[in-house]
């Protein structure tokens, strides 16, 4: 693993804690002892040296009965003591040993009850403690630690957890460069920063491949559009030097001009995913917009709408209502377009044969529905479609009785 990384550096300060707690826990595991034999000692001692004192002059039914009143129990009968030392459950709280002598103080526990165990050269006596309580100081320390060791664990899985995305993330930045723009692994609904940062880096991956399909565009097709005008400008140049012929150049330098600046407008729009800024221009505006860019004759655009007021961004909504303009005078027999409106909506009707496919199929860049053998922008309603979401509007489709009708229509704004 990587010492530089974040997960090792998580994985080393875990382990650091868990020792740290372990080591607490030892520490107070014995100074507890040490607390308990202290207690003991001072608790039992004097009684046990009592014992001692007076069994040299012997033990009477008189010293008996004080210890009783003592609340101490004095075993006399060797197999009693026996029963007790020997038994598998009792325990051993404290020991204390004197090697010189062979001399043995011992503080049992068993069934709740403190007996307190001597021997003494050749001498065992065994005392019960009635007024003995247990103390679960110990208990309360296992509890402890093994409430931190938990604690440690889980907020070392959860964090784990957490940064595990993160080296996902990292691997697919990577690949960054190599033009894979797939962030799927990003999609979370959480608000850590691990998350948050993912979700940024997958709007990022896809502009980039929004930047680079719109750059894909421009490249392949600027030179197919921009064959035509230049063809026939070299054409032109070598025809006799008129004044018509020269009116005739000067259209075709035009037309070059508004290919370049529309080619500029669409890439600008497909590749921004800032909001285009929209003002309210008259329709009328926008359709003549329109008929200017496609160089096309007033008596083939047939206008049968209201004069109304549209919020659009006027330079790319008159790019899509030239190419529906043009589009429709193409596959017209009539070479007609009549634009009529309803409301904020806009109808292109032109005489013609139904699409042969579903109107979504064609919003696809370089579609294969296209009819290559029309002088068409190569895009078709692909640009349209684009330029219209951007100002809240939505391309529909009809035919009914030999007409096709181009609907521009305008997203309902919600009110909730």
């Amino acid at each position: 693993m990587n010492r530089q990384s974040i997960f090792f550096t998580i994985s080393v300060s875990f382990i650091i804690s868990i020792l740290l707690v372990i080591s607490s826990f030892l520490i107070l595991i014995a100074n507890d002892y040490r607390a308990k034999e202290g207690q003991f000692l001072d608790k039992y001692a004097p009684v046990i040296k009592m014992v001692i004192r007076q069994s040299r002059t012997g033990i009477d039914e008189n010293f008996l009965k004080n210890l009783e009143e003592m609340g101490y129990l004095y075993y006399e009968n060797i197999s009693e003591i026996n029963a007790i030392t020997y038994n598998p459950q009792t325990k051993i709280l404290v020991e204390k040993n004197d090697p010189r002598h062979n001399d043995i103080f011992r503080v049992l526990s068993l069934n709740d009850k403190n007996y307190i165990y001597a021997k003494k050269r050749n001498d065992t006596l065994l005392i019960r403690d009635d007024n003995s309580s247990s103390s679960n100081s110990q208990l309360y320390i296992f509890l402890v630690f093994a409430i931190l060791l938990i604690t440690i664990i889980l907020v070392y899985l959860i964090t784990f957890r957490k940064l595990i995305p993160l080296k996902i993330l990292k691997d697919k930045v990577k690949t960054l460069g190599d033009e894979n723009f797939d962030f799927e692994c990003c999609n979370s609904n959480s608000k850590d920063e691990v998350s948050l940062l993912g979700m940024e880096f997958k709007r990022t991956a896809l502009k980039l491949k929004s930047l680079k399909e719109a750059r894909n565009i421009f490249i392949r097709n600027i030179m197919h559009e921009l064959k035509t005008p230049i063809t026939k400008g070299k054409f032109l140049t070598q025809l006799e030097q008129n004044e018509e012929n020269n009116e005739k150049l000067k259209s075709v330098f035009t037309r070059l001009e508004s290919l370049i600046n529309e080619f500029a407008s669409i890439e600008e729009l497909i590749s921004s995913s800032k909001n285009i800024e929209k003002k309210f221009y008259f329709l009328e505006d926008i359709i003549d917009n329109a008929k200017d860019i496609l160089m096309v004759e007033d008596e083939n655009v047939i206008g049968k709408f209201e004069n109304k007021k549209l919020e659009i961004n006027f330079k790319l909504f008159s790019i899509a209502i030239k190419n529906l303009i043009d589009n429709a005078l193409k596959y017209s027999p009539n070479k007609e377009v009549i634009i009529k409106n309803d409301n904020n909506n806009i109808i292109f009707e032109n005489q013609g044969e139904a699409l042969e496919n579903p109107l979504e199929s064609y919003f696809e860049p370089f579609s294969s529905n296209e009819d290559k053998s029309k002088d068409s922008f190569g895009l078709g309603l692909y640009i349209v479609h684009n330029i219209l979401k951007a100002n809240a509007y939505t391309l529909e489709y009809e035919h009914i009785d030999g007409i096709n009708r181009f609907i521009c229509k305008k997203d309902e704004v919600s009110t909730i």
